[in-house]
């Protein structure tokens, strides 16, 4: 056990569906539950819950890099939550060995009120460091995050950008012994992802063990040396990268309608996400890139808010970025204010624009260069297939490309 850095024993999270949130307990609440969880332990299971994990078991070795994947709702977070003791299991239990860091969510552990710079010494006593030991990061932190004008600012008034770029550097930089790393890069831009994909690999090469959760399947493949594929819940494989990701790649599923729970609190939030097919119904199967497709986003504005957009992004298979879009493409003028009430928009994609595949698709909603409302990542799923017509008959067509533009050839004929 001294090699092992993470010990993962029939680990098990139960969730109840539509539970609301719970007050703060007094220990004499903690004291009357735990009493009633075990009168009750032989019950039977209520009907309105769900098991976001199942009887799991591995074991992380120090130093290593270890991938985990899955599609939406596999139980990728919530594995790290209890990594991180954010909360506890329901069976089963979990010995992890050595100072741990978490990037879960953008600005996790951060204090809203206090300062970058608070936050960053804030964030090392959590993990356990001393204060010696954040002095001689401080200045490697600061420069990474490239905050040094908005040091002394409550982050509160940080965007999401910012969040971002602070909460990665404090979580590599301050040197846990296990880091744990969920989806938050997608919300970083292309610039900022490579660096922490560079730093990352820093991280590893240095020994140290890294938990890395991801849809960009380039980002595994490059970083982890082993990968969990996660499926409802259970380990459906544990070993290589390349053959867990082909295992993931290879049980592609569509997920052409999803509808999101509501959260009243949020001044904007998404509440369906679907694909319409050419005639404006709802798509069923596969889209053939001749005829097009439609992206149909509802979401509900539940506070007035000014200069809010809303944003799309197309990714392949594998995860990256094919390409992006906002409703300000076309309508400058909405930077207005929105009104409570709910809003439809369709995006078309017109014929011949994706090439063969499988893709999915990323919402978020906010206001440009200062602070994200709303993200869903990878929320709906979609395959692609490319077909011609020829001598009256459909032929498959099986040209390389993520893009199926047929672009114009211009000959001339010379006389050389």
């Amino acid at each position: 056990m001294t090699d092992t850095a993470i010990f993962v024993e029939n680990l098990s999270k139960r969730y109840r569906i539509g539970a609301q949130q719970e007050r703060y307990k007094t220990v004499r609440d903690s004291l009357v539950s735990a009493l009633k969880g075990i009168v009750n332990h032989s019950r039977s299971q209520p009907k309105n819950t769900i098991w976001a994990l199942k009887d799991i078991s591995f074991t992380v070795q120090q130093g290593e890099v270890l991938g985990v994947i899955g599609r939406n709702g596999a139980g990728k977070s919530t594995l790290l939550k209890i990594l991180s003791r954010i909360t506890r299991p329901t069976t089963g239990h979990a010995q992890v060995h050595g100072r741990v860091g978490s990037l879960l969510e953008v600005g996790t552990g951060f204090h809203p009120e206090l300062t970058g710079r608070e936050n960053i010494y804030l964030n090392g006593a959590i993990i356990g460091m001393r204060r010696s030991e954040i002095d001689r990061k401080f200045d490697e932190i600061v420069a990474f995050a490239e905050i040094e004008k908005f040091l002394d600012t409550p982050v509160k008034r940080y965007s999401s950008g910012m969040y971002v770029r602070l909460a990665f550097a404090v979580a590599a930089h301050l040197e846990p012994e296990i880091l744990l790393v969920d989806e938050v890069l997608a919300v970083g831009d292309a610039a900022f992802q490579k660096k922490c994909l560079g730093k990352m690999s820093e991280v590893a090469g240095g020994g140290r063990t890294v938990l890395f959760v991801s849809h960009n399947m380039t980002a595994v493949k490059r970083l982890c040396t082993r990968t969990i594929y996660l499926r409802e819940g259970q380990i459906n494989f544990n070993g290589d990268t390349h053959t867990a990701i082909d295992m993931y790649l290879g049980a592609f599923a569509q997920q052409l309608r999803v509808e999101f729970p509501p959260r009243p609190d949020q001044p904007i939030r998404i509440h369906q996400l679907e694909i319409l097919n050419k005639d404006g119904q709802p798509a069923e199967g596969d889209i053939e890139t001749s005829e097009g497709f439609c992206i149909r986003v509802m979401y509900d504005v539940n506070l007035p808010v000014r200069g809010v957009h809303a944003f799309l992004r197309i990714h392949l298979q594998e995860g990256e970025t094919l390409l992006s879009t906002g409703d300000a493409d076309t309508a400058p003028e909405r930077f207005g204010e929105r009104f409570p009430g709910r809003y439809v928009a369709d995006i078309v994609i017109p014929p011949r624009l994706l090439g063969e595949g499988n893709y999915t698709i990323t919402w978020s909603a906010g206001i440009p260069f200062l602070t994200n409302y709303d993200v869903e990542l990878h929320a709906v799923s979609f395959r692609v297939l490319d077909f011609q017509t020829s001598r009256g008959e459909f032929i498959h067509n099986r040209r390389p490309g993520y893009l199926a533009l047929d672009l114009d050839w211009n000959y001339l004929k010379t006389d050389n």
